[in-house]
């Protein structure tokens, strides 16, 4: 796959052009916007590949933006934005953003959010959504169809709720999943008390991925967030 196509919203000019100088010198495609209203236009018509996005525009909140563009468009959206609190974070995952970056921000780190972000396209546009397919990822294999998991051969024996919270994880992997989306896909409801349940199935079920589930290699806890399965090479 070819280098994508960026999107910047960011009305900050000095952020802006760090971000550009940025991109231009790992060799990607991009154009700006500086306010909600542009960013929305350059989507539709330019159709980026991957969207910057400040949430503290000139003319609309950015989460605004996220919700607009999710109404037709599953490009990756990686949040930057100086707000560090977690409501922040989740409000802007809950609407779509597929990640969230905290200014002040290192270029390495930039980076490799977007590299991460990348190999989840290359993932996504190599897969199919058809439920005999098969995910893969290190040593851990998911059989859809069959509906069983293996961890390096050996099957994994999980329970109805461990191996629903697996796949879906694995479906969005790459992508940080907020609690209140988990449990609403797993229970069908986002009451806060089944925060407490996740939290003992997710403890359970690394029991069972993860060699160490003190360093877990699968899953990655975003405090007060939610969780990420991580790609695995």
């Amino acid at each position: 796959m070819n280098k994508p196509e960026i999107l910047i919203v960011e009305d900050d000019k000095a952020i802006k052009n760090l971000i550009s100088t940025t991109l231009e010198m790992e060799g990607y495609r991009y154009h700006t916007a500086e306010n909600g209203a542009q960013a929305i236009l350059s989507a539709a018509t330019q159709q980026p590949d991957i969207m910057l996005l400040d949430l503290g525009l000139p003319d609309m909140d950015g989460v605004q933006v996220i919700a607009k563009v999710r109404t037709w468009s599953q490009m990756p959206i990686i949040v930057i934005s100086a707000r560090s609190e977690d409501r922040d974070k989740i409000e802007a995952l809950d609407a779509g953003a597929d990640d969230y970056l905290t200014k002040p921000f290192s270029v390495e780190e930039l980076t490799a959010r977007l590299r991460a972000t990348l190999r989840r396209l290359q993932y996504l546009s190599a897969s199919t959504e058809a439920e005999n397919a098969i995910f893969t990822n290190g040593g851990l294999t998911i059989d859809f169809a069959a509906g069983c998991a293996s961890l390096d051969g050996n099957e994994l024996h999980l329970t109805p709720f461990e191996y629903k919270l697996l796949c879906l994880l694995a479906r969005h992997v790459g992508k940080v999943l907020t609690h209140s989306f988990i449990t609403k896909e797993i229970w069908g409801s986002s009451w806060e008390g089944d925060v407490a349940s996740l939290r003992v199935f997710m403890a359970s079920l690394r029991k069972k991925i993860e060699a160490d589930p003190s360093q877990p290699r699968y899953i990655q806890t975003h405090v007060g967030v939610g969780y990420r399965m991580i790609r695995v090479e």
